[in-house]
């Protein structure tokens, strides 16, 4: 019962994060950027890296999920900020979305950049 419980809950925490950056990626994202590195190191280092309390404290929650058209999706809880990763023929694109331009948000960014 507990983990049918805790499955229904990411559920609907996916599926409140996913119509907020379906509105976001109607929009130009905030940063655009590039890799030399696979899409997957990129996705898993940003996740990694957006998990780091002493950096981010009790919001450190970064989650991970294959992207709508290819690719991956690394988003925050409620999606304030996310990105999305794909490999391309010259490297991997990462577009960082940030529905807030805040203090936390130019640091999930420089958290990014650490991954590229």
């Amino acid at each position: 019962m507990r983990v049918l419980m805790a499955v229904m809950v990411a559920v609907l925490l996916a599926g409140c994060a996913s119509s907020t950056m379906d509105r976001a990626r109607t929009a130009a994202p905030s940063k655009t950027l590039a890799s030399a590195k696979a899409d997957q190191l990129v996705a898993q280092c940003v996740q990694f890296a957006w998990q780091d309390e002493a950096v981010f404290g009790v919001d450190a929650a970064a989650y991970l999920q294959a992207g709508k058209v290819g690719g991956y999706t690394v988003y925050t809880r409620g999606a304030e900020v996310f990105v999305d990763i794909k490999a391309e023929a010259s490297g991997t694109t990462v577009h960082y979305y940030a529905i807030e331009d805040s203090y936390v948000s130019k640091r999930r960014l420089a958290a990014l950049a650490t991954c590229l």
